[in-house]
């Protein structure tokens, strides 16, 4: 089976009333899978899934599933802080026919490295998907460690990690002592290249709603050798890269998205929206890049 490269966490795009907006949702999905996408996340961060109701994801699963078909890998985020409801979702989630399940380090109640082991044991024990952990200390307070992945990666369909904990020691560690066929994306834009590098194998993207075919050149243009285009690519993305995080994701990116004639909406509280200044730097960093 083909490794995908470039998986964009998908935005959840919402009407004037804040409502799902499922219209949107299959035109963005299909813009994505068309714009060097291997892959699709639904109902990640980016997603706002602590804000989104279960019917709506398991509607978002069914949508982007039947909207890409076979054009791109759909990645359904069903971790939660809690165990019995994130096996809930998963087996919904595969009842709606998406490829693959992603689930994030438990938030807020501070599992030991134990409790993570068991958590994604029992959600990888739920299903018949693979299953892609998520890392991402600075919105969990806790580290998935690189010990604890080990044990995990033991489990027959935990095939992969999306790791946001910014740090290339820790990935080298990973690297060192994982399987050679457990795969390993970065979770941060920015880190890509450097994780490629390392011999990681792509990127869970969220600036891949508005450079998606950039992107995807870099990451080509390492694996063909390249590596002074790739590196060509990066610094010219860096900026982007950086900036859409100027406020709270996916705030700047659900903005950026009209720029290729995309409607995202706004965001549910308690998220809000970009200042008029934030626009005005997004509007400037994107024009720079594209330019």
């Amino acid at each position: 089976m083909a490794v995908n490269r470039l998986m964009t966490a998908m935005v959840t795009p919402l009407d004037e009333e804040f409502n799902v907006n499922f219209t949107e949702a299959e035109r963005l999905a299909i813009y994505l899978a068309e714009h060097g996408n291997d892959g699709i996340v639904v109902c990640g961060t980016t997603g706002e899934s602590p804000t989104i109701s279960t019917e709506d994801k398991i509607q978002l699963f069914r949508v982007v599933k039947e909207a890409v078909g076979n054009k791109a890998t759909v990645i359904a985020g069903i971790g939660t802080n809690c165990t019995e409801s994130s096996i809930a979702l998963a087996r919904e989630a595969e009842r709606a026919g998406v490829d693959e399940l992603m689930a994030v380090v438990p938030y807020y109640n501070k599992p030991s490295q134990e409790g993570l082991y068991q958590h994604f044991r029992a959600i990888a024990e739920s299903t018949s998907l693979p299953v892609m952990l998520y890392n991402i200390p600075g919105r969990t307070s806790i580290n998935l460690l690189p010990e604890t992945v080990k044990r995990l990666s033991e489990i027959k369909n935990i095939t992969s990690i999306k790791e946001a904990a910014g740090s290339m020691d820790q990935v080298s560690e990973l690297k060192g002592i994982l399987p050679s066929d457990f795969r390993i994306y970065s979770g941060d834009d920015s880190l890509t290249l450097p994780m490629l590098a390392l011999g990681c194998d792509g990127i869970v993207s969220v600036a891949g709603h508005v450079v998606g075919d950039e992107i995807k050149k870099m990451i080509d243009a390492w694996f063909a050798g390249d590596h002074q285009t790739a590196l060509k690519w990066h610094l010219k993305l860096m900026p982007l890269f950086k900036g859409i995080f100027v406020t709270t994701n996916p705030v700047p990116i659900k903005y950026l998205l009209q720029k290729v004639g995309l409607n995202a909406g706004g965001v549910k509280l308690p998220l809000a929206p970009a200042t008029p200044e934030e626009k005005a730097f997004l509007d400037e960093t994107y024009k720079k890049v594209k330019g």
